[in-house]
């Protein structure tokens, strides 16, 4: 007996007990102690040799299958502090914390793919590495792991997969061609000001209007020094300075993101940012130079090109052309491309999963509310659709990449 996409029924209830459970229970970056444990548990009872706390509280699973490839399969832990507004019974028990983007999805997908991949021995052979990574959403999650010596450890794979919740139609996936997602630089910077009585501003050096200038002349990188073709996002997601109305404070603190889709046009925004702060630092006569902290990282998610390609014919002989539809790149950023920046030879696979339900999906396209997308508190994946086929999806491309039938041209090498 089977569900929907082929994933056997048992492993399907399996798989939404641990999506209901994880939904209920969400963790912040750095703080995921219970998802760790819980998804440490069901990678022993599948077989895997596993190791906890690497680069925080990342998981790594092994499961060894004799000779062939080391195939990683890669799920996040972390939730975002995002108070729900779904109102479906498993709503996040953690006041202001929600799994907002779909990583409690992308856990129990991984995890019945294990299942079903541990079941199956006898059609592959290889290493299938399964870990379970902290820390994205700050986006210093991946390389802590790497840090912490995750390909010295347990092997350096040969194929990284993943998959990610999407505001497409729930039971389709999506591949991109070229890159998928931005690369993004985090930053905080810091405007010194002289604090004071708010009635003899005179005699203080205000901080809040610097900041408050710099705030909207960073605008103009976008608008006046980015070419209107080339894709840059510059925005300022928090200002905060001071504590009461009466006081003038002595500081000002601003944090914000670059996204774009080279490295050459991440440092271009970045340098030009710090240009304008010191200039406004400047002009309002602050007493020390203003301070800038770079926070993270990442660069633009490109996945081996060969490899999508092999996933993608995977997924339409799965699911049919008509659910594997095209990605195109966009501004939303992630730290997955470390496993391949980090070291050589490593190809990667990601794919988009759509999570949408048909009836709110038809609503949108009648003119109605738009659909929910990640980060939203009313983001609520039709897992009834979705987690089968997030299952389907990532068995299929485990497999594919585990038999050494299927093994992908090294570079330069073609075939007819």
């Amino acid at each position: 007996m089977t569900g929907t996409s082929g994933v056997p029924r048992d492993v399907l209830r399996s798989a939404i007990e641990l999506y209901l459970d994880l939904h209920a229970h969400p963790e912040l970056s750095g703080a995921e102690s219970r998802t760790a444990a819980r998804f440490a548990a069901w990678l022993e009872q599948q077989g895997c040799a596993v190791t906890r706390g690497v680069g925080g509280h990342g998981v790594v699973g092994v499961l060894r299958n004799g000779p062939g490839p080391t195939v990683m399969l890669r799920t996040e832990l972390d939730a975002l502090p995002v108070s729900e507004r779904t109102g479906v019974p498993y709503e996040s028990t953690v006041p202001g914390v929600m799994h907002a983007c779909g990583h409690d999805l992308h856990m129990a997908a991984a995890a019945g793919a294990l299942m079903q991949l541990s079941r199956a021995r006898d059609t592959w052979g290889g290493t299938l590495v399964v870990v379970g990574q902290p820390a994205e959403e700050t986006l210093d999650g991946a390389r802590a792991m790497l840090a912490d010596g995750l390909y010295e450890r347990f092997g350096t794979p040969q194929v990284v997969l993943a998959q990610h919740s999407a505001p497409l139609p729930a039971g389709t996936v999506a591949h991109g061609r070229g890159p998928l997602m931005a690369g993004s630089i985090a930053m905080d910077v810091v405007i010194h000001g002289r604090g004071g009585h708010a009635g003899t501003p005179q005699l203080t050096v205000d901080p809040v209007p610097a900041a408050a200038s710099t705030v909207l002349r960073l605008q103009t990188v976008v608008s006046r020094e980015t070419a209107p073709g080339e894709q840059v996002v510059l925005s300022v997601g928090s200002l905060h300075a001071g504590q009461r109305g009466n006081v003038i404070p002595d500081d000002a603190e601003l944090s914000l993101c670059v996204r774009a889709f080279s490295a050459a046009a991440l440092d271009r925004v970045t340098a030009a940012v710090e240009r304008i702060v010191r200039a406004e630092c400047a002009a309002s006569g602050c007493p020390k130079d203003p301070e800038f902290i770079v926070t993270a990282r990442s660069p633009v998610l490109m996945p081996d090109e060969a490899t999508t390609a092999a996933v993608r014919r995977v997924h339409e002989d799965l699911f049919g052309t008509h659910r594997v539809v095209d990605w195109p790149a966009s501004t939303a950023t992630e730290d997955f491309p470390w496993f391949a920046a980090e070291a050589d030879g490593v190809r990667t696979a990601y794919w988009m999963l759509g999570v949408t339900g048909v009836q709110q999906w038809r609503a949108a396209l009648a003119g109605g509310p738009p659909v929910e997308s990640n980060h939203s508190p009313a983001f609520a994946p039709d897992i009834r659709t979705a987690l089968p086929t997030g299952i389907a999806a990532m068995t299929a491309a485990a497999l594919h990449a585990l038999n050494p039938s299927h093994a992908e041209p090294s570079r330069g090498e073609r075939t007819c």
